[in-house]
């Protein structure tokens, strides 16, 4: 346990941090997930774009690199590509 009181505060900042970052990791792959998953080309046209901007977002704050973003992209591109 922290003795010190900024190290207290420490521990509830991370705690929120780390819960908040879970849920955005969660909705990216539901996105990513979910364009994945659709067969409809106009459907998989608007999932890959919420999921394309959703993963820039989440690499601009460094929730994910952005060799990972980069990845998730042109697997999403190569998908709708095939439909």
């Amino acid at each position: 346990m922290p003795q010190h009181k900024s190290a207290v505060k420490r521990v509830r900042q991370n705690e929120k941090r780390r819960q908040r970052n879970q849920s955005q990791r969660s909705k990216m792959k539901t996105l990513v997930k979910k364009a994945m998953e659709t067969t409809d080309k106009e459907e998989a046209e608007e999932a890959v774009k919420e999921a394309t901007s959703y993963l820039d977002k989440m690499a601009s704050k460094d929730l994910i690199h952005e060799n990972f973003a980069a990845r998730k992209k042109a697997k999403l591109d190569k998908h709708l590509h095939n439909l």
